[in-house]
């Protein structure tokens, strides 16, 4: 008789493989509770526990990070007014005419960005690039890049400056 021996791995900590996943499943369930939330067009925090349940209800959420869900839904909805005030600089139209979705990745992105200096710059625009391809408009892909770009030299100068030197030392 053969035994064949399965890696097993906890409910909190994911594989490492899928670690990745799991966060990108994390921001792609923010991003429809935030849409939820700007398409109420009320601004305050009544809805958000109404929003974050639905969103648990979800088929696919277990698949999630559920702490970095939970960390970037509250934390943009809170943040939402600062976090515009950093992106809208940097938009060529006004706030009503983004389109939600874009509105809601640009105010994740930025969260990420200004609350969040564990995640490099980078996989910030990386990870808000990759929802604007997978649930934006043609070219939306393109106005985030661009915007958080600009957001990124205004919060994290010092990170992109040390990469720059590091990509002249290539």
């Amino acid at each position: 008789m053969t035994t064949h021996k399965t890696r097993s791995t906890s409910a909190e900590t994911p594989p490492r493989g899928n670690a990745r996943s799991a966060r990108r499943r994390a921001r792609e369930l923010a991003l429809q509770g935030v849409y939820a939330w700007l398409l109420r067009g009320d601004e305050s925090l009544r809805d958000a526990g109404e929003i974050d349940a639905h969103i648990r209800d979800t088929e696919g959420f277990s698949d999630a990070d559920a702490a970095w869900y939970q960390i970037l839904l509250h934390g943009v909805l809170k943040q939402a007014v600062d976090l515009r005030g950093r992106f809208m600089p940097y938009v060529d139209r006004t706030i009503s005419e983004l389109s939600p979705i874009e509105h809601a990745i640009l105010l994740i992105g930025s969260y990420e960005l200004v609350n969040h200096i564990e995640v490099p710059y980078r996989v910030a625009i990386n990870e808000a690039v990759e929802l604007a391809k997978s649930f934006g408009g043609t070219d939306g892909f393109k106005f985030v890049n661009g915007v958080l770009d600009k957001v990124a030299i205004d919060v994290r100068p010092v990170e992109i400056k040390a990469a720059q030197q590091r990509q002249k030392k290539r």
